[in-house]
């Protein structure tokens, strides 16, 4: 896959004019209809460069692709790393630790003499 999951683009299946608040909600997670409401808000009070601003990002910035993320739950996972890349990073560490005791955990039973199991598998015999 060439697209990156982790840059801006322009959400033209959910836009109302071109598409640049629903990228910022989708690239941030936040809810769309906060996102325009904030950028109308900012436009009434400070004029001009909100305009401008997003004039330029719907000129510049790329569309969206199609089937950019598998499901919501991958959608909500790249929003994530982009909000805070580094607590993404160390929780994806902490399940991966938790897997791997998990795993030696399993591999202490079966490895250990448990005089137990090995009776039990023993009389099923």
């Amino acid at each position: 896959m060439s697209e990156r999951r982790t840059k801006f683009y322009l959400d033209k299946q959910n836009k109302k004019v071109a598409g640049v608040c629903a990228g910022i909600a989708d690239y941030t997670g936040v809810d769309a209809t906060l996102v325009r409401i904030a950028m109308v808000l900012l436009t009434v009070t400070t004029g001009g460069p909100f305009i401008l601003a997003y004039i330029i990002a719907a000129w510049m910035a790329p569309e969206k692709p199609t089937g950019l993320y598998s499901s919501d739950d991958d959608a909500k996972f790249w929003q994530g790393v982009r909000s805070n890349p580094r607590r993404s990073t160390a929780e994806v560490r902490s399940k991966f630790r938790d897997v791997d005791r998990r795993l030696a955990d399993i591999e202490t039973l079966y490895t250990s003499r448990n005089t137990q199991l090995a009776n039990e598998i023993e009389s099923l015999r």
